[in-house]
């Protein structure tokens, strides 16, 4: 089976699927060199780094490692097993993020398939969940995807969800009086056409609910007409963890990440995100205290929602990275 690294159509279909990945405020920040027939390297794009919510570049790593994870998946539905290097020129070339060669023909299990196939269609909900529950068979799913990446998912029962969401409205308030964090929100919130950020029609109502299921990115364009809305009284919370903390630890969680996500969208099931305890921690240089599950990578809200826009991306050709082209550090 010829590889798809060695055609055009092969490549930007391969491109198409890593762009679709999530990542923080939607910078996508990822550019791709590919070596034709023989394997490509993931970069990570410093130009779209957040420096302030993000400057130990964790938040980077994760967007960057869901990508990779879409990328194996490609290469999976395609007929081909991927061998994956992380970090390979850490020294050398450090933007270099990981490197995927092609090993072998391999047929893809039914599994990889269905995952592969919801890859357009997973969106990130931030409207009003019903009060159903997401079923323990559901949850032991997620579960294992998260296992097979090498992380961790915690599913919190609804005493530890609410503790969690009330740190999670102490950060918020925290972080709405930094003018610094503001304007970089700011940036990343726009109206019209654009391939990246988070277009209002992404948004979601202003919660009526206190303390709030949803971070309210609108926070910083009060005068943005926005409706409100009453978001489920006792959402569902999971945290994916990793028993490090460092840029290797931040690619596995984004890898694990999107193998959860996928699989959620498999059973229906809508994810958003509330990190907002994550960002304070990592814009106030705080330790992370290690809890016996690991280090908490990803604060997510699960539970069923209803259908939603996606978030615009950049067009496959936007993501390569030629030879010799400079990559910011």
């Amino acid at each position: 089976m010829p590889s798809p690294l060695s055609s055009d159509t092969g490549i930007r279909r391969l491109l198409a699927a890593a762009g679709q990945a999530p990542s923080v405020l939607n910078t996508q920040p990822w550019r791709f060199r590919v070596v034709r027939g023989e394997f490509a390297v993931l970069f990570a794009d410093h130009d779209r780094r957040l420096p302030v919510l993000d400057p130990r570049g964790r938040s980077l790593h994760v967007s960057c490692g869901a990508a990779l994870f879409n990328l194996r998946l490609a290469l999976r539905v395609s007929g081909h097993r991927p061998l994956v290097w992380l970090l390979p020129d850490r020294d050398e070339e450090p933007a270099m993020l990981a490197a995927v060669r092609i090993a072998a023909p391999a047929s893809p299990s039914a599994r990889a398939r269905a995952l592969c196939a919801q890859i357009p269609l997973r969106r990130t909900n931030r409207e009003p969940f019903s009060r159903r529950r997401v079923p323990a068979p559901v949850l032991a799913e997620l579960r294992e995807a998260a296992a097979r990446e090498g992380a961790n998912l915690v599913v919190l029962g609804r005493r530890g969800s609410a503790e969690l969401l009330e740190h999670v409205a102490i950060a918020e308030e925290e972080l709405a009086r930094d003018h610094d964090y503001l304007a970089e929100i700011n940036a990343w919130t726009i109206g019209g056409r654009h391939f990246d950020g988070l277009p209002g029609v992404v948004l979601g109502p202003r919660p009526e609910n206190d303390p709030a299921p949803i971070r309210d990115f609108g926070i910083t364009r009060p005068a943005q007409p926005r409706p409100t809305a009453e978001f489920e009284p006792w959402p569902q919370l999971a945290v994916l963890t990793t028993q490090g903390d460092g840029p290797l630890d931040w690619l596995r969680a984004g890898q694990a990440l999107q193998r959860v996500l996928l699989t959620a969208s498999l059973f229906g099931v809508s994810v958003s995100f509330l990190n907002q305890p994550l960002d304070l921690r990592d814009m106030r240089g705080r330790t992370d205290p290690h809890h016996r599950r690991g280090h908490a990578q990803m604060i997510m809200r699960i539970g069923y929602g209803p259908a939603v826009p996606r978030a615009p991306r950049r067009p496959p050709a936007e993501l390569l990275r030629e030879p010799g082209e400079p990559v910011a550090v």
